[in-house]
């Protein structure tokens, strides 16, 4: 049977923003503190909330007389920061036009610490899709845990009962006040009855595959083949795999054996850019990634893989006592021009031998390192360069 499976990984478009202005002058600020700034020059108005206590300070500009203070009208004004994957930060206002750069200093005095915040989560989802990567075996299952299925209680509400309305006093004086009260209460209490009919048909539906689950996880632990296929397709179709991957796999001799044959991810599908935020500005510095340093990336990512998908199998179905995984990718012959595929590593694992492994310290696990423990073929140089090698026959 084929499995695919895909992950995909939105960044945060950015954060929005609000402050106030008024034609030629600005104010922003929070509650009770705001700076205005205008033609007379720039100001910061301080106020003590429910107390009455209020000032103005001049931080630059000309001194003006008692005569030119005047109230400036206010108006909102909206900021949108967004950060993009090559570094690019973009200021725009609500109709999506980019805004001055004396608009961009006001909105870093004002909102620094969120726009720096924005440009962080932006950073971070970059190098994210690095460390999924290469931490994929991280949450590879110990072996000897015997896998079970807890039954998931049905969490949507039972309706409720609706209260029927009562006519007021002079209500009661009117039949047909009365009946329209009577006729509001009729057709609360069908609507009601009818959510109860769904509801309970959805509980039933949801308790019927719960009991199936069971019953399906009971019959792989036994050794049925048929049903450890289905069970251990259903255990993989869970797990978030951050890059697309297509697994085969096939279980043998009545359930001792298990055959994946992997097609493993393109060299080419590996992130070219790291990212860091710049200690003072608000810049978000973005890297290439050497060649040779994507090559090595992705020569852990399908070793992280391929001890992944041994791992699932060993603890997910505990008859089964040997597991042979062969990873393949799809090159051009260098000899027609065509492409085709071309296995890469290749391994047998016996379950004795696998259970050597420490699962609570799977991060000191050296993944490439680990596939050498068992019997493997691979022609891979130190720098993650892969020459095509024949597979074991499963």
């Amino acid at each position: 049977m084929s499995l695919r499976f895909r992950k995909s990984i939105k960044l945060a478009p950015g954060i929005r923003m609000n402050f106030s202005g008024s034609g030629t002058s600005w104010t922003i600020g929070p509650r009770g503190a705001s700076i205005g700034i205008g033609k007379r020059g720039t100001y910061l108005n301080s106020g003590i909330s429910g107390t009455g206590i209020y000032s103005r300070q001049r931080l630059s500009g000309e001194a003006e007389s008692p005569r030119q203070r005047q109230p400036q009208p206010k108006v909102s004004m909206a900021l949108t920061v967004s950060v993009s994957d090559d570094g690019t930060i973009a200021y725009k206002d609500s109709n999506g036009h980019p805004v001055s750069a004396a608009i961009i200093d006001i909105a870093k005095k004002q909102q620094g610490e969120v726009i720096r915040a924005t440009i962080q989560k932006t950073c971070d989802g970059i190098n994210a899709q690095i460390e999924a990567l290469e931490k994929l075996h991280y949450d590879t299952p110990n072996p000897v845990i015997a896998p079970h299925h807890e039954t998931q209680p049905y969490e949507v509400p039972k309706p409720a009962i609706p209260k029927p309305k009562v006519p007021g006093f002079f209500g009661k004086l009117f039949k047909s006040a009365v009946a329209k009260i009577e006729a509001e209460n009729a057709k609360e209490k069908s609507n009601f009855e009818n959510s109860l009919r769904e509801w309970q048909t959805a509980q039933a539906q949801h308790d019927a595959k719960e009991r199936e689950k069971q019953e399906l996880v009971a019959m792989a632990l036994s050794g049925d083949t048929n049903a450890m296929e289905r069970f251990f397709g259903e255990v993989l179709m869970d797990i978030l795999w951050p890059k697309e991957t297509m697994v085969s796999f096939e279980v043998r001799d009545e359930g001792k054996r298990l055959a994946f044959d992997v097609d493993l991810p393109e060299l080419e599908d590996m992130p070219t850019k790291t990212a860091a935020v710049h200690q003072r500005e608000y810049k978000l510095l973005v890297k290439d990634i050497g060649q040779t340093n994507i090559q090595k990336m992705y020569a852990k990512h399908i070793h992280s893989i391929g001890f992944r998908l041994i791992g699932e199998a060993f603890a997910m179905l505990p008859t089964v006592q040997e597991v042979t995984l062969s990873g393949y990718s799809q090159r051009k012959n260098k000899a027609t021009g065509q492409e085709a595929n071309e296995y890469l590593f290749s391994v047998v694992v016996q379950r004795d031998k696998w259970q050597e492994i420490n699962f609570s310290s799977l991060e000191a696990v050296e993944v490439i390192e680990a596939f050498t423990r068992f019997q493997h073929r691979r022609d891979m140089s130190k720098t993650g360069i892969f020459k095509p090698i024949e597979p074991f026959a499963g």
